[in-house]
């Protein structure tokens, strides 16, 4: 059975090169990876927080290039020179970790969550557009009329108040009620009123 291996899998320079650290003389490189994870994630926090919530939304595709370059430039900050596979797990475990205890913590303490991550701020209100809060969050009113087609309206005119919240995520609630509630009730008066007309010409008989 094992002689039916590829004989690839025997290569003892592969498997050394995929697993062993670089310098692995130095006591300080695993901790070296960890601490270089924790500065590059703490920054990554504060700096998406200072350029606002756009850029988690996704919104065109600029915003979404921004984001794969930026993870692709903080790679190598991250692991380094080293190109492992034991040197890319200690990274994504890193990860992992921080952001378990980050979220736990911030769970926790509500008041520094809210202070770090922000507060929704409300785009449309009464059915009315804010554009001083737009211009705010680097937001055009086409690229809101998008967000709301994907959530399922025609137009803007259909919503009542549209709130951005911190992580990128947008909350629309209909105008109450919509056209198309409105244009049902109206069909179903007028139905109403066609079986009133006939039930009278049949008592007329």
């Amino acid at each position: 059975m094992w002689l039916a291996l590829p004989v690839w899998l025997w290569d003892a320079t592969m498997w050394d090169d995929m697993f062993r650290l670089h310098a692995p003389d130095s006591p300080v490189t695993i901790a070296e990876k960890v601490l270089r994870t924790v500065i590059v994630y703490v920054a990554l926090v504060f700096l998406l927080r200072i350029f606002g919530k756009r850029e988690l939304a996704q919104l065109n595709p600029f915003d979404l290039v921004v984001l794969l370059l930026l993870s692709n430039a903080v790679q190598n900050a991250i692991i380094g020179p080293d190109n492992t596979l034991v040197g890319g797990l200690v990274g994504a475990i890193t990860l992992l970790v921080l952001n378990y205890l980050v979220v736990r913590f911030m769970f926790k303490h509500k008041r520094l969550d809210q202070i770090l991550e922000g507060t929704p701020t409300v785009l449309i209100e009464r059915g009315q557009l804010c554009r001083d809060k737009l211009a705010r969050e680097l937001l055009t009113e086409s690229e809101l009329q998008a967000v709301a087609h994907r959530q399922g309206f025609a137009n803007l005119d259909e919503v009542e108040s549209c709130i951005l919240e911190p992580g990128g995520v947008f909350y629309l609630q209909a105008k109450l009620p919509t056209p198309e509630v409105t244009q049902h009730q109206e069909l179903l008066a007028r139905l109403d009123q066609l079986s009133r007309q006939i039930e009278e010409l049949e008592r007329k008989r």
